[in-house]
């Protein structure tokens, strides 16, 4: 089940946020969303909610284990436990077939095929924030192993983040109040992110589709492989943010509060403040539970770059088990590099607007390479963008025509990409928001009118 589907719309969000206000207690609310979750995650993987409950239990042991230990020693062995046995589970899943093909290949076997479940990137590295939370500060040791099931299955955020530390919402579990302003706020937060998931993302997607699909009809040319390299940066841009809001949203009408997980990352002016704008949820589990327990920045510019390189290659890992994933991961490890040990003091003479432009450059350069599973593809665009050592043209004609046709919502998600509310006046903005109940009202009616004329398009991020 998705959220941009009518099921989700129509049926099972009315039913789920009505029964949620109709139990009184914190403990009643709870029941109604545990349920919804198993529910909303066991309509897409009839199996693996199965999966999720038994590991989530197993961790909950572990943590029964160290919240009772007295040793040191053992209290660090059922952490060990509470890490290795999700982590088990997600590199057999999604990394088995990639880690063993070339043996596979050499003995002229048949890779194994796994199907990756909905999300588990995302739940495994928040029951693994669980863990360590719990090791580092008993007092966030939950005693209730159905009480950890509804952080780690909370269907808002369950199958594409943002990733929700445990620390910041095990208050809220145990003792939330749902607000009229929390429940308004929340549906106009969902219904932003329905319109950037519906209007922008699956448009921008559709062109970028079609283009790559049919690259020999319209040609390659330099315009075009940036044209395509812009759009897919929105495409994953609104898809991803959209789903973020839409999370964020149904986790305030459920009383949780979710910290943002994009904050306009296009208009960075570096490589590692794009990443501090990007999928926030992420660079905080790399930077706590992998950059800082490795050193961090503590132990010397060489140790530094170790664990750049770690957190890095972990990254595009942690992205999918493909070639194009740890390219892409060591493409911003060698780009943090440079800006933070070789151009350092070069940068701070380049006025930001030029940095703005270099960076959201290097940021489509890396969307290519993340887009393409095929190397030969990859490489083909990537020539394409500086003109194939002069054998290109600069566009074709054909190309031109998609550009025409569809020119309105590029431009459209391109100004929507970017803080633009703030170049009006506090007054302006004022009356902005007074008719927000409008847009927004017509944000939904186009968005569920597309989505009848739109076959099933899950999130990109369902598949990592």
């Amino acid at each position: 089940m998705v959220f941009s589907s009518l099921t989700y719309l129509l049926l099972f969000m009315p039913i789920v946020v009505g029964l949620t206000f109709v139990a009184k207690s914190t403990s009643g609310k709870n029941a109604v969303l545990l349920a919804a979750s198993l529910v909303f995650y066991g309509w897409g993987e009839p199996l693996w909610v199965y999966a999720l409950i038994g590991l989530t239990f197993l961790v909950w042991l572990c943590a029964v284990g160290m919240h009772r230990a007295k040793a040191v020693w053992l209290k660090r062995l059922f952490l060990s436990l509470a890490i290795l046995l999700p982590l088990l589970v997600l590199a057999y899943v999604k990394y088995a077939g990639f880690l063993l093909a070339p043996l596979f290949g050499l003995l002229g076997l048949e890779i194994p095929q796994v199907r990756m479940p909905l999300g588990i990137s995302f739940f495994t590295f928040q029951i693994i924030t669980y863990a360590v939370d719990a090791y580092r500060d008993d007092g966030l040791y939950q005693p209730s192993p159905l009480k950890l099931l509804l952080y780690v299955s909370c269907f808002p955020q369950l199958v594409a983040g943002p990733i929700v530390c445990y620390r910041d919402v095990c208050a809220e579990i145990d003792n939330r109040q749902i607000t009229a302003d929390d429940f308004v706020c929340g549906a106009k937060r969902f219904v932003f992110g329905l319109g950037k998931k519906v209007l922008l993302a699956n448009i921008c997607g559709k062109i970028v589709t079609d283009v790559v699909a049919n690259q020999a009809l319209y040609g390659m040319s330099v315009l075009g492989g940036w044209y395509m390299a812009l759009l897919y940066s929105l495409q994953i841009y609104f898809d991803f943010s959209g789903y973020s809001d839409m999370a964020i949203g149904m986790g305030r009408i459920f009383g949780f509060h979710y910290a943002e997980n994009f904050r306009y990352p296009y208009m960075s002016t570096g490589v590692s403040e794009f990443w501090r704008r990007w999928h926030i949820s992420l660079g905080t589990f790399f930077r706590e539970y992998v950059y800082i327990p490795l050193g961090g920045n503590r132990k010397g510019a060489a140790r530094q770059i170790l664990n750049l390189l770690v957190v890095w290659s972990l990254t595009g890992l942690w992205h999918g088990a493909s070639l194009n994933f740890v390219l892409w991961g060591l493409y911003y490890f060698v780009l943090i590099v440079l800006e933070r040990f070789v151009f350092r003091k070069l940068l701070t003479y380049i006025p930001s607007l030029i940095k703005g432009f270099l960076t959201y450059g290097l940021v489509l350069v890396g969307w290519v390479i993340f887009y393409f599973p095929d190397t030969g593809e990859m490489l083909l665009y990537l020539s394409s963008l500086f003109g194939s050592g002069g054998t290109l043209p600069l566009y074709t004609q054909q190309l031109w025509m998609v550009v025409c046709q569809y020119s309105v919502f590029p431009v459209l998600a391109l100004a929507a990409a970017f803080p633009l509310i703030n170049l009006f006046s506090d007054d302006v903005k004022k009356r902005l928001r007074t008719f927000s109940v409008i847009w927004l009202t017509l944000v939904l009616i186009l968005s569920v009118m597309m989505i009848v004329g739109q076959s099933y398009n899950p999130f990109i991020y369902f598949r990592f």
